[in-house]
């Protein structure tokens, strides 16, 4: 399929909660229901220095939702694994998921730890804390998944017969799935080279990952685009460049703890005789190493790395900046393990995945959606609550909840809500609803997309599901999983009522994008 897309690079940010609120209940309320934040953010984008003209776009709904609507979700779901053979399933659930829960954990206690020295190590931790805890929920999840019986039994039973009506019709032909368990078991064999090496498990830092690029791309760019690896091809270079040139702060206080941990679990991983082990610690311990790499480095100087990207190969082989020398060394390794893994396992699962979907989709039609691959699409579902061990729970929280569910956990973090909301409470609706739920199909990516009602209206947000919607990666079931949404009804009355962002919520509800508000200041602004 061919995509057409229009990108805006002038984006300004109109309205944001304060974490608290958006985030509300923390890392424990996450992927579970009921829940009570406004995770919400609202950008303006501009075009020739002016908010750009729209000639079709979504209204916003005045009602809300009632239980048993139809709504329809569109936005970009990242990945899903519902058509997976059962090798590639079975590789997920005995190598890849474990593997990545064991790190995830040991990640979160350092980072944790690093929190506990100082305000401001809690404050540089606390993005990506937040992630690894996050994906840590994920991949349990999806894990669950794959350990359950019944639905793998289900993945078993379609694949039988899949594969039998294949063998009858293409009798001569090799068989794909054979082709992809034979390509699992190479992958396996390879599992920690590719880990730790080439995917970098091993260095875990964004200076060693920028070094890493500047190796690679330079070199990529001096062969014809078909020939380079597909992430320095020319379409993939100005997100490249993006990353490489981006001035977001990098804080060598957490690089060199971080590098630290994982070259120490690297070296358990690989062994210490392993070469690009000895290549990076030589013979130092992996503390000594990090410091010296992220202590000496000057990669974070965003026109350093402009010069070497624009210097090309020469001026990257001739870099002396520590991790750059580090990065060369280990990559003839690195690379030796990629095209291993491209011509023995990344191929064969392109090749032969094809070939499934073909004959999936000669036997089934378009009733089975292929998976999620972050392009566009449209979800669907009805608002709807569900039964969980015999007790019904309701499709929607409400602001008054979020206060009592405050009071329930001592209003301590992560259920302190922020002085905006407490300030404002005898000002509120309190019967408002704030959070629902849905049966919309939705995965990782999806958080952000606009839900609608029959009449086209924006009636929520999506950010989240719970946690039997983890599943739904590999088979989508509706009994107990659902979709989470910031209502359209909450947003409002949060902008108007604990925020005072009247013009914004009047914009919402059909005013042009030029009203403006008078500010405290005396101040005339847009909204």
């Amino acid at each position: 399929n061919l995509y057409k897309y229009k990108k805006y690079t002038d984006v300004r940010l109109v309205f944001a909660p304060e974490f608290e609120a958006a985030f509300f209940g923390g890392d424990p309320d996450n992927f579970t229901y009921p829940r009570y934040d406004l995770d919400i953010t609202f950008f303006r984008v501009y075009e020739n220095d002016k908010p750009a003209h729209l000639d079709h776009y979504l209204h916003w709904s005045r009602t809300g939702v009632s239980e048993n609507d139809l709504i329809f979700v569109s936005g970009h779901p990242g990945s899903t694994g519902r058509l997976r053979t059962m090798a590639q399933l079975e590789y997920l659930r005995d190598v890849e998921y474990p593997s990545r829960l064991e790190t995830y954990k040991r990640r979160i206690n350092l980072l944790k730890n690093f929190s506990s020295q100082s305000e401001e190590n809690a404050r540089i931790a606390k993005e990506d804390l937040f992630s690894y805890e996050n994906s840590q929920k994920a991949i349990t999840g999806y894990l669950s998944g794959l350990q359950d019986k019944e639905i793998m039994a289900r993945k078993q039973a379609e694949e039988d017969k899949l594969r039998a009506d294949y063998k009858t019709k293409n009798s001569a032909a090799p068989d794909p799935w054979q082709e992809i368990a034979n390509a699992m078991k190479v992958q396996r064999d390879m599992f920690l080279p590719l880990t730790y090496v080439e995917r970098l498990r091993g260095f875990n830092s964004d200076l060693a990952r920028i070094a890493r690029n500047l190796v690679r791309v330079t070199e990529e760019k001096t062969k014809p685009n078909e020939k380079r690896l597909r992430e320095y091809r020319d379409s993939n270079l100005p997100s490249l460049e993006q990353d490489l040139f981006s001035t977001a702060p990098i804080y060598k206080s957490l690089e060199t703890v971080t590098l630290a941990d994982s070259l120490a679990q690297m070296q358990d991983a690989l062994g210490r005789d392993n070469p690009v082990v000895q290549k990076v610690l030589g013979g130092k311990t992996a503390d000594d190493a990090a410091k010296d790499l992220i202590g000496n480095t000057k990669l974070d100087n965003v026109a350093l790395r402009k010069q070497l990207y624009q210097g090309g190969a020469a001026a990257v082989q001739a870099s002396n900046d520590p991790l750059i020398v580090a990065m060369r060394a280990i990559d003839p390794d690195a690379r030796t393990v990629r095209k291993q893994f491209d011509d023995q396992v990344d191929s064969v699962e392109r090749r032969d995945g094809a070939a499934i979907a073909k004959a999936r989709f000669a036997e089934s039609g378009f009733t089975q959606p292929p998976d999620a691959t972050f392009t566009l699409r449209l979800s669907y579902g009805a608002v709807k609550g569900y039964t969980e061990n015999g007790k019904h729970i309701s499709y929607f929280t409400t602001v008054r909840g979020t206060f009592e569910h405050a009071t329930e956990h001592g209003n301590k973090d992560p259920y302190e809500l922020p002085e905006s909301w407490m300030k404002m409470k005898s000002k509120l609706n309190l019967s408002t609803p704030l959070n629902y739920l849905s049966t919309a199909d939705i995965i990782g990516g999806n958080s952000g997309s606009p839900t609608v009602n029959k009449a086209g209206e924006v009636v929520g947000i999506i950010f989240d599901g719970n946690i039997q919607s983890l599943v739904w990666n590999f088979v989508y079931d509706d009994r107990m999983g659902r979709a989470i949404h910031v209502g359209s009804r909450g947003i409002q009355e949060a902008l108007r009522n604990i925020y005072g962002a009247h013009a914004l919520a009047q914009e919402l509800l059909g005013t042009k994008a030029s009203t403006v508000t008078k500010m405290k200041d005396g101040k005339k602004r847009n909204p």
